[in-house]
């Protein structure tokens, strides 16, 4: 069984997060940015490469789009976290059938195994196993 989580992009994660924890008086519990990971260009450094807001008794997860393309209605991300590595491969390589795979399943340098695709139907989805 896998958990599902929504997954915000946008221009600025932290400002609109921010938003979220005072209307649905929330709380951001953690801010990752691309300073953390390897060799990222100067210019993004400073973005937010996943930020979680737990909020309505909810988990939500958001990201800068440091690619500039985020608009309303493309912004948002499916993500299914599972136990077993063998169930999310499937579920991936399922979703994947007939789609495109944007991020390809693998062990991720945060630690657990990530995959992005985009389903032939348009929707997006994060695959992940659960955290170390």
């Amino acid at each position: 069984m896998g958990k599902l989580y929504p997954y915000l992009f946008s221009n600025d994660a932290r400002k609109q997060a921010e938003f979220y924890e005072e209307a649905l008086n929330g709380e951001i519990v953690d801010v990752k940015t691309f300073s953390e990971a390897p060799d990222m260009p100067e210019e993004i450094q400073n973005r937010v490469m996943h930020l979680v807001l737990q909020a309505a008794g909810q988990h939500f997860f958001m990201a800068d789009d440091v690619k500039g393309e985020t608009k309303a209605g493309t912004n948002l991300d499916l993500v299914l976290e599972f136990s077993s590595e063998q169930t999310a491969r499937q579920a991936f390589d399922g979703l994947a059938k007939g789609g495109q795979v944007i991020m390809p399943f693998d062990k991720m340098f945060w630690g657990p195994m990530f995959g992005r695709v985009e389903d032939p139907f348009g929707v997006r989805w994060q695959i992940t196993t659960e955290h170390p």
